[in-house]
């Protein structure tokens, strides 16, 4: 069990992430993992997953969604292959080939600024092209009414930018409740086979191949691409646990999210409570302060949402504002059975004795998704690792 004076904290577990990586692995047979490790791997610490992906499980390329990203991993050893998926301003180009990093090459005229770049400094700048086959965000489009791929030839046409992949984005691959979402992910996927017909057909080599992304391993694990994109799979989630799967998959979650009481107080009946004085107390009550708030990730839209955390093994109601430090929650039923006293642990996510509270639950209660979920979790929360 690991200790901490911390008022918040989180740890994590690494053997769920060895775990999960090698259910992923054996689902999607012989494509190769690409691990998604931005947004410090969904506030799990890009670094320290990275290191364990790439020396004890084989992983031999990671995605980013930045230069900074990109050189962050490369300063703490992960040597292996690094793509950024987005875009890199010009006076960053440099670190491109001083740390062998991969750019996604979003448009011809982006790749070409690149190329007047790279030939002015006679260096080689390695790129995989994004297609846009339906996303309709970063990429080349090459969808059934505007079809450019024209431009895919110009940068397989450059002299020191060289296209060594290409790849697109699947919108909607969470999606197998509507027939039309399932449709459009199958063109999507035509579409993109179409692109790397028309490449071979014109005297080019396309490279290394990846759509999948974690829904796309998922639901769509049967596609024979050279690599798979998944993020918050590797960590133990789903965007939604609620989410239709094609293949159910036991995914541990890796995270687990502390706190500690600070305060336990008798409020009375009547008494109103928190910034706004929101919440009234409708009977005589046991409330405990606990040391989280939202600029800890505590999404304060989940404030009176009937959110709950846990304590001594029971579920206890989130009540009033949630404040940007700190929260109140309901432990009068705990403290009819048990003292509630200063320095109790409360799980905000994860597992206190029979009960379980999964990050699904909380997003859910502020309107969001896990990813954002596990990302708001700021910097100031500090991470342990088991």
């Amino acid at each position: 069990m690991l200790q901490s004076k911390s008022r918040t904290w989180v740890e994590i577990d690494l053997d769920k992430v060895r775990y999960n990586t090698k259910l992923v692995d054996e689902l999607i047979g012989d494509t190769k993992i690409m691990a998604v490790v931005k947004a410090d791997c969904y506030g799990h610490g890009d670094v320290k997953i990275a290191r364990l992906l790439q020396d004890e499980m084989g992983i031999d390329f990671f995605a980013v969604s930045s230069v900074d990203e990109a050189v962050r991993l490369r300063e703490h050893g992960i040597d292996q292959k690094i793509l950024i998926l987005g875009y890199t301003p010009a006076e960053h180009f440099h670190y491109l080939h001083e740390f062998n990093i991969t750019q996604c090459l979003l448009s011809l005229q982006y790749a070409q600024k690149i190329e007047a770049y790279a030939a002015h400094n006679d260096v080689m700048i390695e790129g995989h092209i994004k297609v846009d086959t339906g996303m309709q965000r970063l990429g080349i489009p090459c969808m059934d009414e505007h079809y450019c791929i024209e431009d895919v030839f110009g940068i397989y046409q450059l002299k020191h930018v060289k296209a060594v992949g290409i790849f697109s984005h699947y919108s909607v691959s969470d999606s197998l409740d509507k027939e039309e979402n399932i449709d459009y992910t199958k063109h999507q996927t035509q579409l993109f086979d179409k692109v790397l017909t028309d490449i071979k057909k014109a005297g080019y080599e396309y490279g290394i191949t990846h759509i999948q992304n974690s829904y796309g391993c998922l639901n769509y694990f049967d596609m024979k691409y050279d690599y798979a994109r998944p993020g918050i799979i590797l960590i133990g989630s789903t965007s939604d646990d609620s989410v239709l799967l094609k293949q159910p998959i036991d995914l541990q979650a890796a995270l687990t999210w502390k706190a500690n009481v600070s305060l336990v107080k008798t409020v009375k009946k009547g008494t109103t409570l928190g910034y706004g004085r929101n919440y009234l107390a409708s009977k005589d009550c046991q409330v405990a302060t606990i040391s989280v708030g939202y600029a800890d990730g505590l999404n304060r839209n989940a404030s009176h949402k009937h959110a709950h955390v846990l304590l001594k093994g029971k579920r206890c109601e989130i009540i009033g504002n949630i404040c940007m430090d700190q929260c109140m929650i309901d432990v009068s039923e705990i403290a009819e059975i048990a003292e509630v006293a200063e320095g109790d642990i409360v799980t905000i996510v994860g597992e206190d004795q029979d009960q379980i509270l999964k990050i699904d639950e909380l997003a859910r209660c502020a309107n969001t998704i896990n990813n954002e979920a596990y990302c708001l979790i700021s910097r100031r929360v500090p991470r342990f690792y088991k």
